[in-house]
């Protein structure tokens, strides 16, 4: 029997390609292996069978989109998930669902090597390379676009060579991923960092400068996930695609970033994620009514982690997973409604409610019906600041007090 090879397929230039290059550098059969997590653009049909037109043996389509939202997606969610403090991870979480499926295709149809189309500048590479090991040690990795130092051009003239049906032409300046979790854009102009985006860049979000009438909308939560939007239950990935047509519509959701690789390069980053960008801000702004605060502080720095951990590739790492046990255990009372008005941009939370809210209204009020005992604070600050009194009281008898 032929050696089998499972390429991760998208349907683009590089991937189509590379079909070709693998059986003629190899030997081996190809399986064009196309996971949909809600990327939308081409009919995924037609994308199976651009694969076989383009020398796959086998061309297999996955849905994946709900599992996407909800095992992907929403913890990244209660992460509030923003490497360096604005990018949610869009292609990285997307990566670990297809790894999955890589896996199970290379099983069933008997391979013991799985390729994907990245280059070796990427994050993308060392995401599905390390996913594929800690998943299947006994595979192997190849990546023809890095390995064989494929250009787009010698790519194109391949194509153009052998009669591929590869619809990408030399006038595409970008290059794009996107999924239901929001729009990658690099490459092109954007790689001199002081030009400023062009319209064509974006796809998911419309002008912010020129928005329709403010848009109010409230988010429901139980336990730190999704399920209503304006009183209508809704699964995750309905959640998402509907906040990315309406955050959408008033340009929310845009981010322009000079980006610290994990390979050791900063690289100019262009993405629109309009429901995940309104999600973590009502989500965030609803633990900010019920999560106690030390346990707040710390969970900061756990999500800063986790958010880290992911980019880095390691979604199946044990960290990653005590990390997950962490973060979920703080989801028990993040349930409740934010109400957010979507405008120009910007995702604003005007209201929020929960009856597991640790607000208390009688506590926080300097009206009538105020219950805190105000003459509980001076004996508190004595206390509270008693270590840096100590403190000061040292450095004064050493001449190294505070000069004024």
């Amino acid at each position: 029997m032929t050696e089998r090879v499972v390429l991760a397929y998208s349907g683009g230039l590089d991937t189509s390609v590379a079909i070709g290059w693998i059986k003629e550098a190899t030997g081996a059969d190809v399986v064009a292996m196309a996971v949909d997590v809600g990327q939308g653009g081409e009919d995924l049909e037609t994308i199976r069978q651009r694969a076989l037109d383009c020398g796959a043996v086998e061309a297999y389509v996955a849905d994946a989109r709900d599992e996407f939202a909800e095992e992907y997606c929403m913890p990244g969610l209660k992460a509030n998930t923003l490497y360096m403090d604005a990018y949610p991870n869009v292609s990285a979480l997307s990566r670990p669902v297809i790894v999955k499926h890589l896996v199970a295709a290379a099983r069933q149809f008997g391979a013991t090597t799985v390729a994907h189309g990245c280059t070796g500048k990427g994050n993308d590479q060392v995401r599905f390379e390390v996913g594929i090991t800690s998943l299947a040690p006994d595979m192997k990795c190849i990546a023809p676009v890095r390995d064989l130092a494929l250009t787009r051009e010698k790519a194109i003239e391949y194509a153009e060579r052998n009669s591929l049906p590869i619809v990408t032409t030399k006038s595409n300046p970008f290059s794009i991923d996107q999924n239901v979790w929001g729009r990658a854009v690099e490459t092109g102009f954007l790689e001199d960092i002081w030009n400023g985006p062009t319209k064509d860049v974006y796809d998911y979000t419309d002008d912010p400068a020129f928005p329709p009438p403010a848009d109010e909308v409230i988010i429901t939560f139980e336990k730190g996930i999704p399920v209503a939007i304006d009183g209508r239950p809704v699964t995750p990935l309905q959640a998402i695609e509907q906040l990315n047509h309406r955050a959408g519509a008033q340009g929310i959701g845009r981010i322009d970033i000079v980006e610290d690789r994990l390979v050791g390069i900063k690289s100019r980053e262009v993405y629109e994620a309009p429901g995940a960008m309104t999600l973590i801000a009502a989500h965030r702004e609803l633990e900010n009514v019920t999560l106690e605060r030390e346990q707040a502080r710390f969970k900061k720095l756990v999500d800063q982690r986790w958010t880290e951990v992911v980019y880095d590739g390691q979604w199946f790492s044990p960290l990653k997973k005590s990390l997950d046990a962490f973060i979920d255990q703080t989801q028990e009372y993040v349930s409740g409604d934010i109400r957010m008005e979507l405008h120009g941009g910007r995702a604003t939370v005007v209201g929020r409610r929960s009856e597991t809210s640790l607000y208390d209204f009688n506590l926080a009020t300097y009206d009538e019906g105020d219950t805190f005992d105000q003459s509980s604070a001076r004996g508190f600050i004595d206390i509270y600041g008693l270590a840096s009194k100590q403190a000061a009281a040292r450095d004064h008898r050493f001449g190294k007090g505070l000069k004024l």
